[in-house]
């Protein structure tokens, strides 16, 4: 098993109870990383997951990621809690159907909602993140984006893509504006990933569907693409700052 210290490392993981975040947090404290798990209605999974490394001394924060106030709330909450922090992974997100088929109110509706979860709040958690390295004179973030925002996505899921449009073109913006802050950015760019967020796709398409994409026999898991980030949160791909990395089977390569 690969090793990595993360020992002096504090990080915010968003949307860590489920699936790609709760992989991502639990390898993290593996590595012996202090970790804040943010959840909005998952108490329990976050809970027991922060029960399985309590040597840790990571924690469970709640925050409705589309309400604004919620937001302040949850970087205010960690920063106080962990006095500091080093990374911030930006992972929280929704997939919701929106067929062009629907009336455009319910359409539009939902379009909104998917842009206050995946990107509003990101770049809300962005600016206070960007304060606080500066401050701090260092620290990283890690967006997680998508294959959508290069390959295109199916006309159910436009608002999806376009949500994680915007967040790889802010993390490269991030990278090239403050890198002489000492402050790094990188972007990791899942396929499709074996989570309950994606069931519903699977559901509706099929898995063979899915599977005849992919150039690999068995679809990515969370566990997949975990210790990439631990790669990027423990300084060993600084240089690496900008760049966006495809972990999507093979399923489309550029």
């Amino acid at each position: 098993m690969i090793q990595i210290d993360l020992r002096d490392k504090k990080i915010l993981v968003t949307g860590a109870s489920d699936g790609i975040g709760k992989a991502i947090a639990s390898f993290l404290m593996k590595m012996g990383a202090r970790v804040a798990a943010h959840y909005n209605k998952n108490k329990a999974s976050a809970e027991a997951l922060i029960a399985t490394f309590p040597e840790t001394q990571s924690k469970c924060f709640k925050a409705d990621l589309s309400k604004e106030e919620e937001v302040y709330a949850l970087f205010e909450n960690v920063e106080k809690a962990f006095t500091g922090i080093d990374v911030i992974i930006l992972n929280a997100g929704v997939f919701l159907s929106h067929s062009t088929n629907n009336d455009t109110e319910n359409w539009y509706a939902t379009w909104k909602k998917t842009m206050d979860i995946n990107l509003n709040s990101v770049g809300l958690l962005t600016k206070l993140g960007i304060d606080h390295f500066i401050s701090n004179k260092e620290g990283s973030f890690i967006y997680i984006g998508s294959r959508a925002v290069f390959r295109g996505e199916t006309e159910e899921y436009l608002a999806y893509a376009a949500s994680k449009g915007g967040i790889v073109s802010l993390a490269r913006s991030v990278a090239r504006s403050f890198g002489k802050h000492n402050i790094k950015s990188f972007i990791v760019s899942p396929g499709f990933t074996r989570t309950q967020m994606a069931e519903q796709f699977i559901e509706d398409h099929g898995e063979a569907k899915v599977l005849n994409e992919i150039a690999l026999n068995q679809l990515t898991t969370p566990e997949d693409i975990a210790p990439l980030i631990g790669m990027m949160c423990s300084g060993l791909m600084d240089h690496a700052t900008g760049a966006t990395i495809d972990i999507n089977a093979g399923s489309h390569i550029r």
